[in-house]
């Protein structure tokens, strides 16, 4: 089922070129230098039929729920998905959007200095200057009030966001949002739908927390439930006007 992108509207810069990729299941929204968008193309195509090829040839990676144990001749991004899924606890598919953001942005880097890819709310970002993120959180009372705010040493950077209340994945969670920055888009989106899994309520913000402090690798997380907020790690929080 197809989910409006309204947020993206959001994304206020006249610095980058915006364009969308859209490939079956997958709806990317890219900003660069210049439109990229024919390369972008050509690069979702790549790394879905990598994807569409290896599940064909092994369907439980689709639909298991728990760690997939991949063989050394799997395709690099299979074997990304696998290694970030094992180390949170999920199934690999809960790192494909966070994955097809950061293996499409790497490449576009070759040919852009700034590149912002969003996958569903799962974010590549390579800039050169200070950005601010904006927080989308469905109902609770701080969507759109506050952001994210990331310095261009900091990129490149994954920021991705699982949420049991706002679109179509799969949490057993129902937090608003949870928002995980890593190095690793791959390994930010596989924890953001693992600590969203532990989170139903408020007061289940602090066991979230620490299950993010315990997972390697992950720079920050912010866990937004109704009109509460629990924090760890490198994050820099902007009251916003979206």
């Amino acid at each position: 089922m197809y989910q409006p992108r309204t947020y993206r509207h959001w994304i206020r810069d006249e610095s980058l070129i915006a364009f969308n990729v859209v490939v079956k299941e997958t709806d990317l929204y890219i900003r660069a230098s210049s439109n990229l968008r024919r390369k972008a193309y050509k690069l979702v195509l790549k790394y879905r039929t990598m994807l569409e090829a290896y599940i064909e040839r092994n369907p439980e990676f689709l639909t298991s729920l728990e760690p997939f144990s991949v063989g050394q001749d799997a395709p690099r991004i299979v074997k990304d998905m696998a290694e970030a899924a094992s180390q949170v606890g999920v199934g690999p598919m809960a790192a494909v959007a966070g994955a097809i953001a950061e293996f499409v942005g790497n490449e576009l880097l070759a040919f852009s200095p700034e590149i912002i890819v969003e996958n569903g709310g799962d974010i590549f970002l390579n800039c050169q200057r200070k950005r601010t993120i904006g927080i989308y959180a469905g109902n609770s009372p701080l969507t759109g009030k506050i952001g994210l705010e990331i310095d261009a040493e900091e990129t490149p950077l994954g920021i991705c966001t699982s949420s049991g209340t706002v679109g179509h994945s799969l949490s057993f969670g129902k937090a608003d949002a949870v928002i995980v920055l890593s190095e690793s888009a791959t390994l930010a989106d596989a924890a953001a739908t693992a600590i969203g899994n532990l989170v139903s309520q408020p007061d289940d913000i602090p066991k979230g927390i620490e299950f993010a402090q315990g997972i390697d690798g992950l720079r920050g997380v912010i866990i937004i439930k109704d009109d509460k907020l629990g924090l760890c790690g490198k994050v820099k929080i902007l009251r916003t006007s979206m």
